[in-house]
């Protein structure tokens, strides 16, 4: 006897992070926008009292620290929610590197939870409760994308303590961090020599340098001279650092990936709207076959970007090994966001480039993305050898 197949199935977000989603977008469209809009244009931070209102009315909605633990202050979301309050929060002006203009808190680096209680509490439930920002420091001036060649900054253990020594580059956030984790070379090569630290800003020995770049949120310097760090701060065991910064950077691409999107998705709502009211030579611009077709490859790239980030975060939470998956979703969503925006930017011609409008920002934001979190060609790099077999 034939059965036959059931082919009504399909994939969609759970209701609760449709509810999240909308909650997201409506507190992003009545309560940061507006603040953000009295701001000037390359700001990157908003005034200490109107900062604090907003997150007063975060706290209060439940909408902090998303992506720690909730057994520790946060909102416990996994990686598909993760992915969709990125993808909302970054719907502003400064979304790309501050998300939702820091309203939601700043989540400590993961892995800090992988540490002792004692670091969890002091370290993880500190940065929950104080809302201040943290750093990671792994990419060093002999390059960022393959750590367990690179890393030459070195620990050397004396007695109860570390002493550390080196440079870090591009580290955002180290001048306004309360502390860092910072990757080091307890051995002389290999991923076995690399062990994790949690450093204290304040720490004597260390000193920060901004590094000017395209944006106006400069990353820095960060230099390690003689610096003195206790063994109780050491994260995990010695020689475990590269697994430990490997499951830090892997998780953290997809809410990366998501982010663009987002971005990406509000300039082109802006573009449309554009479209819609411009008027050349008697018609309206969204009237112009050439327009329409920009925007409508920019919306098919969006989709399918989506569905990429999406598919990563579903692995994810669903314990799968999300390394290819990862990778495959930030080359897709930073490569489409930044054709997405420039192509925006064409649809409004000079206003596009002008600062009345988000996008300049956005595009040169975007240009950085596509080289943050590891450049589209090592993650090429990694499909293939996945694909090809080592």
């Amino acid at each position: 006897m034939e059965t036959a197949l059931d082919i009504s199935g399909a994939w969609e977000l759970p209701e609760h992070i449709v509810m999240l989603r909308d909650m997201i977008r409506r507190f992003m469209k009545e309560k940061v926008r507006p603040v953000e809009e009295r701001q000037p244009h390359d700001s990157y931070q908003l005034p200490e009292n109107e900062l604090e209102a907003l997150r007063e009315e975060a706290r209060r909605l439940g909408l902090w620290c998303l992506a720690s633990p909730r057994e520790y202050g946060g909102g416990g979301l996994g990686l598909l929610g993760q992915v969709i309050v990125a993808e909302e929060a970054a719907k502003c002006r400064m979304g790309a590197y501050v998300p939702a203009c820091g309203a939601f808190g700043i989540d400590p680096p993961s892995v800090i939870w992988l540490g002792t209680e004692a670091q969890k509490q002091k370290y993880g439930i500190g940065a929950i409760q104080r809302g201040k920002k943290n750093f990671v420091a792994i990419s060093e001036q002999g390059g960022g994308s393959d750590p367990a060649r690179t890393i030459k900054t070195r620990a050397v253990r004396k007695g109860d303590r570390y002493v550390l020594n080196g440079t870090k580059m591009w580290i955002t956030g180290a001048d306004r961090a309360d502390w860092g984790i910072v990757f080091a070379r307890t051995e002389s090569d290999g991923r076995s020599g690399i062990t994790a630290f949690i450093v204290d800003r304040d720490t004597p020995g260390i000193t920060c340098r901004p590094i000017e770049v395209i944006r106006s949120y400069a990353p820095y310097e960060v230099i390690f001279d003689n610096v003195e760090v206790p063994e109780e701060n050491r994260l995990g065991e010695e020689g475990q650092g590269f697994a430990i910064c490997q499951k830090w950077l892997v998780h953290a691409r997809v809410p990366y990936a998501a982010g663009v999107i987002g971005i990406a998705q509000e300039a082109l709502s802006l573009a449309i709207d554009w479209a819609r009211q411009r008027n050349v030579h008697k018609s309206r611009l969204a009237d112009k076959q050439a327009i329409q077709w920009m925007i409508a490859d920019s919306e098919m790239e969006l989709r399918a970007a989506r569905l990429l980030v999406y598919q990563a975060a579903w692995n994810g939470d669903l314990g799968k090994d999300i390394k290819t998956d990862a990778s495959i979703a930030k080359v897709v969503a930073t490569e489409t966001a930044w054709r997405v925006v420039d192509r925006c930017i064409q649809i409004l011609g000079g206003m596009g480039v002008s600062r009345e409008m988000p996008l300049e920002r956005w595009y040169r934001e975007l240009r950085i993305k596509r080289i943050g979190e590891g450049p589209s060609e090592v993650h090429r790099m990694v499909l293939a050898r996945e694909l090809l077999g080592g």
